[in-house]
């Protein structure tokens, strides 16, 4: 003890080891939340479920030989690398996981990297004196100051963390213990240490969007297990479902990339008070109606248009006029006439497009012909199952129980919008003015010749587990599955949304593009086929993968 000078302390999610964070590109914000919230699960959520860290990469059979390798903070590994070998150092892995959940997981992930750490502290049950922690600061405040008293000798502490609002409470921390030491007339008590807190840059890691859904069904199993058995007090079984925002021709990253191009902004504009779009021609904002869907040809059907002009309005949004090719080509949009939205500034929204009145010719060479995919914008949310709840219904988030209930009109129903109503393609849904997701807000018009879109962009950050929000690498990849806690893997390929296009079509989706560089923007463009979901509680219902409690496997 006499011989240890200096204490190194490492924490280990995203400050040593880049550990996977809720999507939220895959999950709405309230859910990537829910998710970091220890009261949700009966398992305790994200940060205490240790399937989701075993999960991490391709999972732990294959990962654990190569040492996960890509998943550390090849910095800090260095470091750590120095003081094992500084010989009167103490190098100490600190971190707020659950002892019982992930002792053996840590230790594991730290030898296959051949870190040699001193200690490795996890956070029990109860303390040494039967105390409980009400936080993870509360906890590693703890162990800090018994580690400054038990070994008296050392003369600095060094703590490594990426959260700030920890490393903001460990300098607190030990300012106020280097005090009550200074006006400490104990004889007994030790000298003031000088502590130094180095912030870590965060880092933003996930899982594969596949694998992520699967876990997080697993979760939601276990949930409804403890449930039914009454050793949860959730009132109602929970469910993923899907939340569709709006339902377009969407637009590929290359062609984004071409269309952007055709934004002048004003003279003295930064690029970051503009926000770049050009990824879909809008059909309808909110969840596209079966006969509709029909009528366009379903989700995945091609179309080809051409850019016919642009135009800007108060320099608050840029769009591109298109048409369809051929010209007799069948189209649908709520929108007056087809438009892709190019850019925004802060504050606009993509609805006031429609106030363009005048569109300025292009030249020949700027008249784009691109290739569109019918798609939705779509995201997932955890939510208490809903008796009676149809497919349809269940695309609308936060609509009251009740009234889809009482719903008398199906996702296939129609009324005709005002004017143009002999056009038989100039329809909207019935009853569903409010609650619309994304896209424009005015009244509908469409046909095949003279139908039209807008554009529509959402942005969802999630944080850790109440904790401040961590990453700045973006993950490309989402996520879809369909209605209910226990789907089987074939109900993408059976769903009658993609049976135009054979059992194999996996709808493949972009909805953002370069230049999106508002700081609070998480919608990048990335394509990636929607997840299916395991079976249910106690069941597997892909009998190639074998028994289980549900989910894809993550590596076994």
């Amino acid at each position: 003890v006499s011989q240890v000078k200096a204490l190194h302390v490492y924490d280990f999610d995203n400050t040593l080891f880049m550990s996977p964070l809720p999507n939220p590109k895959l999950w709405t914000s309230q859910t990537t939340s829910s998710l970091q919230t220890q009261e949700c699960f009966v398992n305790g959520g994200w940060w205490h479920d240790p399937h989701i860290l075993e999960a991490t990469g391709q999972g732990i059979e294959k990962e654990e030989p190569r040492a996960w390798d890509g998943w550390w903070n090849e910095q800090i590994v260095d470091l750590v690398l120095l003081s094992i070998k500084q010989n009167d150092a103490l190098t100490i892995l600190l971190t707020g996981r659950g002892e019982d959940n992930f002792a053996q997981l840590i230790k594991r992930i730290v030898a296959s990297k051949k870190l040699a750490f001193d200690m490795i502290c996890l956070k029990p049950q109860a303390g040494p004196n039967n105390q409980t922690f009400t936080s993870t600061m509360n906890y590693k405040q703890a162990i800090l100051q018994d580690l400054v008293h038990t070994y008296k000798d050392a003369d600095d502490i060094r703590i490594y963390e990426d959260r700030i609002k920890h490393t903001r409470a460990f300098r607190e921390h030990f300012e106020t213990f280097n005090k009550t030491l200074l006006n400490s007339s104990d004889p007994a008590s030790r000298k003031p240490i000088t502590a130094e807190v180095v912030q870590v840059t965060e880092t933003n890691t996930t899982l594969d969007p596949i694998t992520e859904t699967a876990e997080v069904q697993r979760m939601i199993n276990g949930n409804n297990t403890a449930l039914i058995s009454g050793n949860h007090p959730l009132s109602a079984p929970l469910e993923i479902k899907r939340t569709v925002f709006f339902t377009g021709y969407l637009v590929s990253p290359i062609d984004t990339a071409r269309l952007v191009t055709l934004v002048k902004l004003p003279s003295g504009t930064r690029e970051n008070e503009v926000k770049f779009l050009a990824n879909n021609i809008l059909i309808t904002p909110r969840p596209c109606p079966q006969l509709l869907l029909d009528k366009v040809g379903g989700i995945g059907r091609k179309q080809t248009w051409q850019v016919t002009g642009i135009a800007s309005w108060e320099s608050r949004i840029w769009a591109a006029r298109v048409t369809p090719v051929p010209a007799n080509a069948s189209y649908h949009t709520d929108n007056p006439t087809p438009i892709v939205v190019l850019a925004l500034a802060r504050n606009a929204r993509p609805s006031e497009a429609n106030r363009i009145q005048n569109w300025q010719p292009i030249p020949s060479d700027k008249q784009y012909i691109f290739q569109t995919e019918v798609g939705e914008k779509v995201q997932l949310r955890i939510e208490p199952a809903v008796e009676g709840e149809g497919e349809y219904e269940s695309l609308f988030q936060n609509r009251n129980p009740k009234r889809r209930r009482d719903h008398q009109e199906g996702p296939d129903s129609y009324r005709p919008a005002r004017g143009g109503h002999h056009n038989d393609e100039n329809r909207r849904l019935n009853g569903l003015n409010g609650g619309y997701r994304g896209g424009n807000q005015n009244r509908g018009r469409g046909g095949n010749n003279n139908a039209n879109p807008g554009n529509q962009n959402r942005n969802t950050r999630g944080g850790r587990g109440g904790h401040n929000h961590r990453g700045n690498n973006s993950s490309n990849n989402r996520g879809r599955v369909g209605r209910g806690a226990y789907k089987s893997l074939d109900d993408v390929q059976n769903n009658s949304r993609y049976a135009h296009h054979g059992s194999s079509y996996q709808p493949n989706y972009d909805d953002g593009g370069p230049g999106q560089n508002f700081s609070n923007n998480n919608n990048d463009g990335y394509n990636s086929s929607f997840p299916a979901l395991g079976g249910g509680i106690g069941t597997y219902n892909n009998s190639a993968q074998g028994g289980g409690d549900g989910g894809l496997p993550y590596g076994k």
